[in-house]
């Protein structure tokens, strides 16, 4: 966010992530200012189990097999199932984000019934999904059903099948 004083020079607020420790702060600069550049190197990775409070991922390259755990994925645990291909984030060899596909496609596990008229009301219901994210779809909707979900909103897209 960009401040202009009265007096003196513009100040420019941002929001910083500390990818060492993952925590999330706000610093106040001064236009101008100039900092390090910090290199991040991507990678391409599948998702092949959870252990306990542990989450692996299968490097595509080199196969090697990389634990994260729950503060590391932070909300892409609502989009994670078994095959998934995400992009992980190195700094120095060290994993600090994952970037998950722009939509995933997810089975509905639980939703309520639709019953007749309610399509005129518009709107929707919530369902359930097999990694326990609750989002909300159209009535037409059912148990069963897999839908395609958008990882940034977390909203529903379309049904697959």
């Amino acid at each position: 966010r960009h401040i202009k004083l009265g007096r003196g020079t513009a100040q420019v607020r941002l929001k910083l992530r500390d990818i060492q420790e993952g925590h999330t702060i706000e610093r106040t600069f001064q236009a101008g200012e100039t900092f390090k550049r910090v290199y991040l190197e991507t990678k391409p990775a599948q998702y092949l189990y959870q252990d306990g409070e542990l989450y692996y991922f299968m490097d595509q390259e080199s196969f090697e097999q990389i634990p994260l755990s729950q503060e590391q994925l932070g909300d892409a645990l609502n989009y994670l199932k078994e095959g998934l291909v995400v992009q992980l984030s190195r700094h120095e060899g060290r994993t600090v984000g994952v970037e998950l596909p722009i939509t995933v496609d997810l089975q509905v596990v639980e939703t309520g019934p639709a019953f007749k008229g309610d399509t005129s009301s518009g709107g929707g219901k919530p369902a359930t999904l097999e990694t326990g994210l609750t989002v909300q779809v159209p009535f037409f909707i059912e148990t069963g059903d897999i839908v395609r979900v958008d990882t940034r909103t977390g909203e529903y897209l379309e049904r697959v099948s």
